[in-house]
């Protein structure tokens, strides 16, 4: 396990621009982001979403053979930026050398969201989505924009993580290698009953109104944003109080927290959290519910890298999926930053991280 030094003493402040940057985006333009039109797109859930919007950013030049295309899929309330610690010169991901694709999931505020689309599929009424919907929304942007069949490699962190395994096993012969870190190919009952209690902690607000409110929820708000500062990092995080010298206190830590989550839409994170308890790569057809037998179908080289103080997605349970994978590598994150560790937060991680998936990918 790695032992904090004065770099990841100091990078709460990281921690904030990262996870903060959303809601910052949404009131300024954004010169990378995009949108592919994916018209009337009917969802696993049944039923169609009309004029259906992905939101999306590219880096770098697709070359002739088309071959050095990476996606990285968004993750968990983020958008594109929520990589941006992996992509430049010299980095994991380089536009010098990677055509890199950014696509951001339904429900992130900028692809279709309940906060975004007019009804009747707005607010509360947004439909159930999947993480095969979102990777089908990648996979007709690629094609359709790019003329991408076949992609060199998948990052993703969290949900990211999520999509990742899910396209190598939609799709075995569209993609070469995935890198799926802190996060699983299904999600257990422990996250399931973890996101659950995020949600009833938001929901109970009465302004909240079933999610017709008018104005936005801040007591559910609040309540939410310090159930996931409980989860995100580990125990060890807070016992050595490495919210220091960001906050003076736990309390000063919190309201921080509370006040970068405050322009958030309440609806669009319940809905990205159905999305994401739902998640079962078993539940691709042909599989029956059987994650195990999807595993061992992935034909895809794997490098699964878990953070050994995930309290989201526990090592445990990748070190469970990994024996399933018939060319993949386990090597987990030696950090006590919990499932941050993967979010940009930390110079520590960024670099074990990327120097880890740049000699994967090369």
């Amino acid at each position: 396990m790695l032992m904090p030094n004065a770099s990841s003493l100091i990078t709460l402040t990281g921690l904030l621009v990262v996870a903060g940057v959303l809601a910052a985006a949404q009131a300024t333009p954004d010169e990378h982001r995009r949108f592919f039109a994916l018209g009337d797109f009917r969802l696993e859930s049944g039923g169609a979403l009309p004029n259906a919007k992905l939101a999306y950013a590219t880096f770098g030049t697709l070359n002739e053979r088309r071959d050095n295309a990476v996606l990285i899929p968004s993750w968990y309330g983020s958008d594109h930026h929520g990589y941006d610690f992996m992509i430049g010169p010299g980095k994991a991901l380089d536009p010098s050398r990677d055509f890199i694709v950014a696509t951001e999931m339904f429900a992130n505020g900028f692809s279709s969201s309940p906060s975004n689309t007019p009804a009747p599929f707005d607010g509360p009424r947004f439909p159930a989505v999947a993480i095969r919907d979102n990777v089908e929304a990648a996979r007709r942007l690629l094609q359709s924009e790019f003329g991408v069949s076949r992609l060199h490699a998948i990052v993703g962190f969290s949900m990211g993580a999520q999509q990742a395994f899910q396209w190598a096993v939609s799709h075995p012969g569209a993609v070469a290698r995935i890198v799926p870190y802190c996060g699983t190919a299904k999600t257990y009952p422990h996250g399931q009953v973890r996101l659950e209690s995020a949600i009833a902690a938001l929901t109970a607000d009465p302004v909240f109104n079933g999610g017709n409110y008018t104005t936005p929820p801040r007591t559910g708000m609040a309540a939410w944003s310090k159930h996931w500062a409980a989860w995100v990092y580990s125990q060890e995080w807070w016992r050595r109080e490495l919210f220091r010298p960001r906050a003076s206190s736990v309390d000063e830590a919190l309201a921080q927290r509370v006040e970068r989550d405050a322009p958030r839409d309440a609806n669009n994170l319940i809905a990205q959290a159905r999305t994401w308890q739902r998640h079962n790569v078993g539940d691709t057809t042909g599989f029956g519910g059987d994650h195990e037998r999807a595993l061992r179908s992935i034909e895809a080289q794997v490098l699964y890298m878990p953070c050994e103080t995930d309290l989201y997605f526990p090592i445990g349970d990748a070190s469970y999926e990994a024996a399933f994978l018939r060319h993949g590598t386990l090597r987990p994150i030696p950090s006590l930053w919990g499932h941050s560790a993967g979010g940009g937060a930390n110079p520590d991680d960024n670099a074990f991280i990327s120097a880890a998936i740049r000699d994967f990918l090369r």
